[in-house]
């Protein structure tokens, strides 16, 4: 089968598609003939050395899949060859074929794409989690999104809005205003894609919000945004850590002390192994969400298999709008 590989630590243009053996399930394993790969930020910083666990080369990249089980290790019993499933793989997405646990599996409705399937889990789940669970985010509370465009940031942008609170999406661009305001958002902020100012942005941010300010802020962006996002808090709000691809900030306690505010980090991986029943109850209930027709992944962007590479640096470039699949089989 074919894999694209990370043989090296480096950017996307390191990987390399290779013919290589097929995995054998082991015990409470399943092995998927993976038919879209979704690509999330964590495959960036995997490859290059960055992210929490560093698998052993050569790797394949991708850490969510869509597909169709074809075997089975031993002691599996709650699915068998022949199902669609979504699953949260450990690496290895970007190939013709991954092992996972059979944990990480859940069935894929009849009436859900395989693409939308594979972009469903990381960003939706992680946005779920964030805003239910660590947000405790309230009908008519104001929320505000930074990133809105990407693919965690236009999740959270639906699914507060489902969760009934005004939704102020940040961008940097007007298109990706557009697809933030396709998606629920009912105000908008546009910001510099690089070198914010700090007073600037935190006007911006005020200014929108409000003189309460906003209960939650969702931060996957970091570096520079997030100091005057945080200055834009409401009393006793709650400031989501989600991710720093913009770098890891340096906050002044004093913020956190003069607003009353929590800062509470958003690990959904973590999450998903501490907590097993609990994230699956989630992403069933988001399943009920998407088959009401309340909840859109948007689907921006797809690849072939051997163009895997060019899908991860569409993401570093922070060029994606909602998700962009890897498709590895047809």
């Amino acid at each position: 089968m074919k894999a694209l590989l990370s043989e090296l630590p480096g950017g996307p243009d390191t990987l390399v598609l290779r013919d290589v053996p097929e995995p054998t399930p082991g015990r409470d394993e399943v092995r998927i003939v993976v038919r879209y790969c979704g690509i999330n930020y964590p495959d960036v910083l995997v490859i290059e050395d960055k992210y929490q666990f560093r698998p052993p080369r050569p790797f394949a990249p991708g850490f969510e899949i869509s597909g169709v089980i074809d075997a089975v290790g031993e002691g599996v019993t709650a699915v068998k060859p022949g199902d669609a499933v979504i699953a949260g793989a450990v690496c290895g997405g970007l190939a013709e074929k991954a092992v996972t646990d059979a944990r990480s599996c859940t069935a894929i409705p009849e009436g859900m794409p395989l693409d939308v399937a594979a972009g469903l889990i990381f960003t939706y789940g992680t946005s779920y989690h964030a805003l239910k669970d660590r947000g405790d985010l309230r009908v008519s509370e104001t929320l505000l999104v930074l990133g809105a465009a990407g693919g965690v940031g236009l999740a959270a942008v639906e699914l507060g809005k489902v969760m009934g609170a005004r939704v102020i999406a940040a961008v940097s661009s007007e298109t990706k205003a557009t697809a933030a305001r396709e998606h629920g958002a009912d105000q908008v902020v546009i910001y510099p894609s690089e070198d914010p100012n700090p007073k600037v942005l935190a006007a911006q941010f005020k200014d929108v919000c409000g003189p309460k300010g906003a209960d939650v802020i969702y931060d996957p962006v970091g570096g520079d945004y997030a100091e005057p996002a945080l200055r834009t808090i409401a009393w006793k709000g709650r400031y989501l850590v989600v991710g720093f691809p913009a770098g890891i900030p340096k906050i002044p306690l004093n913020l956190p002390l003069l607003k009353g505010c929590d800062i509470r980090g958003v690990f959904w991986g973590a999450f998903r192994e501490q907590e097993p029943a609990w994230d699956a109850a989630n992403i069933r209930e988001l399943i009920s969400l998407f088959l009401a027709g309340k909840i859109r992944p948007k689907i921006s962007n797809r690849f072939a298999l051997p163009q895997g590479g060019e899908a991860i640096k569409k993401l570093l470039q922070r060029e994606a709008i909602g998700k962009t699949v890897v498709a590895c089989t047809v």
